[in-house]
């Protein structure tokens, strides 16, 4: 894959408008548009400070955002710039989400994964998609892009919870196992499903919660493309820091959108990950 010298070096870009989602999360328009697709990222840059990757939440070809949650040295930097203010950012990089017109999609967002999602819910929307959107979160404060959603036609809004304080009490992978059950590719027996069969499925969040969104969709064998996090550094394939096992790929070439074929055969998926020295790092068990 071939990047451009132009999306590989920085360029300013001045914060048009800041929106305050929850106590730790901010969502960041700039003015301009670097030309992402759904589920690829942008390297944010300032200097003196460090370089993150985050997903583009949106891009219409005249601003981009970025909806990105205060934790560390550099976005806790970031959160302190205003309306005005230059950021550097280069990209877009990486693979994106791939749908057909007319499709049935579920998407599942876990945490601030929910900006993404709804970069793919506006475009899908346009291209006649039907969607059922799970998102879920540790409680309803931490729930995000609730209103944008109920705004898109044809979108069916799933709500879950870890302490229950907002639609289902649990977790949004159960969410989707169920409708996964409801709506079957097959139908089985002379009773009529809830709904028609869901053709994608695709989610981003913690990587936990994509490794079950692995083995649901594998189980009812919905294809699914889930958006996968790794120490990114340079963001074009050189550095290889984001490299996983055994496979090789990089997922900032190959990924960070890829195809749930291929990530059953990622042996680290859902197990460890790699620091910025390359030490391995597990997750934590449920």
């Amino acid at each position: 894959m071939s990047i451009p010298l132009q999306s590989q070096l920085p360029r300013t870009y001045r914060i048009k408008e800041i929106k305050q989602e929850t106590e730790m999360v901010r969502t960041y328009t700039f003015d301009g548009s670097l030309g992402a697709k759904p589920g690829q990222f942008v390297m944010v840059w300032l200097p003196g400070i460090d370089e993150n990757p985050m997903s583009v939440a949106y891009d219409d070809g005249a601003v981009t955002k970025i909806t990105f949650f205060a934790v560390g040295d550099m976005s806790e930097a970031l959160a302190e710039k205003q309306v005005g203010d230059l950021v550097g950012l280069r990209g877009p990089f990486g693979t994106f989400y791939e749908w057909k017109p007319g499709e049935h999609i579920a998407l599942v967002a876990g945490g601030y994964g929910a900006a993404p999602m709804y970069f793919i819910a506006e475009n899908s929307v346009a291209h006649g998609c039907t969607l059922e959107v799970i998102i879920g979160a540790r409680g309803k404060e931490h729930l995000l892009y609730l209103q944008e959603f109920e705004k898109l036609p044809h979108v069916s809004l799933h709500i879950a919870t870890n302490d229950g304080s907002m639609g289902y009490k649990g977790y949004n992978t159960d969410v989707l196992e169920k409708l996964l059950a409801s709506c079957p590719v097959e139908k089985k027996g002379k009773g009529k499903p809830d709904c028609s069969p869901i053709d994608q499925v695709f989610a981003c969040g913690p990587e936990m919660m994509l490794k079950k969104i692995s083995e649901v969709t594998a189980k009812y064998k919905i294809p699914s493309q889930l958006s996968l996090e790794r120490y990114m550094k340079c963001g074009y394939g050189l550095c290889g820091n984001c490299v996983v096992d055994p496979l090789g790929i990089r997922l900032c070439i190959e990924g960070p959108v890829v195809k749930n074929d291929t990530c059953v055969k990622i042996e680290e998926f859902g197990k460890y990950h790699r620091d910025d020295l390359g030490k391995k790092k597990e997750f934590p068990l449920p």
